[in-house]
């Protein structure tokens, strides 16, 4: 299997499965010297880890993470930082009904039949624990950028949308309900309809909106690798995404040019933002803001017509622990790879000078 790796000067590359002794990865590019925050990483990966709420999958993972170099007297030494985050909590018995079969919509089927073999357990490579180890990476990536913001919050969960723009509100206020979404009102109708979902037995899908400020001008090098393109290849490179607009997106096609177009203030600032802080591939200083649209998880306790190896259509039921709604969890990955995106393109940008 190729494709373990992400990024160019800032590098990570993730190993391990779901069911498997650990997972991890080594960062390559981190600069020499900084000092890293360990309890923030941690706290990063307390927002992912499965367990922390009753809206989300129940496995009990303390994601621990243990750094095994690159990194001495509490400061990178710019060497490769390597780290594994150990499985303590696995269920593998919870599988073994899908061993023979596909489930609908998931990577099962495509696994199978490109590698000729497959880790049934919690899908394997292919399950959404493999981000443990981005959020790792993008919370060192951060460390890097200590000026720039990073902010995402969940803006939708099926038909619920959170109509307030980013600008009106309050991000200290992301982390204090289970949903992640800084509008208390919201939150509460989004957290009652996850709920009732999973006594159906069922998932549903949402979207993660994020917010990146202090963006120094400069960053992205069309033509081909524009930074709303890298930004894009990230966030669809997580589970279960299958969606991504950034500034004015899909509404901007809605508008005239002489609607749609960002004036210059004197000073080169914009007044308005459609533009989504990045043009011609390059940040400009303004806010970079995008939109990631998550579906539904595609293991549900209820019914379904599934696939066998043997080419039969059998009816099955999920079991084992599954989140009901993914974009709670989802939130700190999306930060994390765009910190990544952001830190690989500000080492970059240092080559110019």
């Amino acid at each position: 299997m190729a494709g373990n790796s992400y990024g160019t000067l800032y590098r990570v590359t993730t190993f391990g499965e779901s069911h498997g002794e650990a997972l991890g990865g080594i960062i390559d590019g981190c600069p020499s010297g900084i000092q890293l925050d360990f309890d923030a990483i941690q706290f990063e990966m307390a927002r992912r880890k499965p367990g922390q709420s009753a809206i989300v999958t129940q496995r009990k993972e303390p994601d621990d993470v243990q750094f095994l170099s690159g990194i001495f007297e509490g400061k990178t030494t710019g060497t490769p930082i390597g780290f594994i985050i150990p499985n303590t909590n696995q269920k593998s018995d919870d599988y073994s009904h899908i061993k023979d079969n596909y489930r609908p919509s998931h990577a099962d089927y495509v696994y199978d039949k490109k590698y000729g073999f497959r880790d049934y357990r919690g899908g394997g490579r292919s399950s959404a624990r493999e981000t443990a180890s981005r959020v790792v990476a993008g919370a060192i990536a951060k460390q890097m950028l200590p000026e720039i913001k990073f902010n995402a919050y969940v803006s939708s969960v099926g038909p619920i949308f959170l109509e307030k723009e980013y600008h009106e509100l309050d991000f200290s206020k992301i982390e204090s309900n289970p949903v992640r979404c800084p509008d208390e009102e919201s939150a509460a109708v989004m957290e009652e309809y996850i709920r009732q979902i999973r006594k159906e037995g069922d998932t549903v899908g949402g979207t993660v909106t994020c917010v990146i400020q202090n963006v120094p001008i400069g960053l992205g090098e069309p033509v081909f690798d524009k930074l709303h393109a890298e930004l894009g290849k990230a966030m669809l490179s997580i589970n279960a995404v299958k969606g991504f607009e950034f500034g004015s997106g899909f509404e901007g096609v809605k508008m005239k040019g002489s609607e749609h177009n960002d004036l210059y203030n004197s000073d080169g600032t914009t007044k308005t933002n459609r533009s989504g802080g990045i043009q011609g591939g390059i940040s400009n200083g303004m806010d970079i803001y995008f939109r990631v649209a998550f579906k539904p998880v595609a293991t549900i306790m209820q019914k379904q017509d599934s696939l066998d190896n043997q080419g039969n259509i059998t009816e099955m039921t999920g079991k084992g622990r599954h989140d009901p709604c993914v974009v709670p969890r989802a939130v700190p990955i999306v930060e994390a790879m765009a910190a990544m995106v952001i830190a690989d393109f500000f080492l970059l940008s240092k080559t110019y000078l």
